[in-house]
């Protein structure tokens, strides 16, 4: 009989789990997002082994998962660039943090960092999002596309 109708048992086929995508842009980040990776790179080390460690026998599935962060967190930390703290408050860079004053009189406020460390939920965001991409080498009182509105930079810190 050919193999193309054999059918693989469902634990072999979690050993396949795709790569997660890496950006295209250059991986640039703070001290605050280098340490974040390594961290996560530390958890995805401990979880890869004790996944292969299991005590009832090696899980097919949660190793697969745990190799796969373990590839995206190495290759991550790999290409990590620490961009340094600028001391230069008179334009918008990475690491920046910006507030804007949008149209209808909300203030806002960003911190510019790398991708990995991102979180809009908690004021943080890519530097390769529209907002921060139209915000950087702009200064105080200049006006940037935020969303489908005008905002306009009251603060760079």
């Amino acid at each position: 009989m050919s193999r193309a109708f054999v059918r693989e048992d469902d634990a072999g086929s979690a050993d396949a789990l795709p790569d997660r995508p890496i950006s295209e842009h250059p991986n640039l980040v703070t001290e605050a997002g280098l340490a974040q990776i390594e961290a996560a790179l530390a958890q995805a080390k401990a979880t890869h082994t004790r996944a292969q460690a299991a005590s009832d026998g090696p899980d097919r599935s949660s190793i697969a998962a745990a190799a796969r962060e373990l590839r995206y967190w190495s290759a991550r930390r790999a290409s990590a660039q620490v961009v340094p703290a600028s001391e230069d408050r008179t334009e918008v860079r990475f690491g920046a943090t910006v507030t804007i004053l949008r149209n209808d009189g909300r203030e806002q406020t960003f911190r510019i960092v790398g991708e990995d460390e991102a979180d809009p939920a908690k004021g943080s965001i890519s530097y390769v999002s529209p907002l921060a991409r139209a915000m950087l080498g702009k200064a105080v009182g200049d006006v940037v596309r935020a969303g489908s509105d005008d905002a306009e930079i009251i603060s760079i810190v």
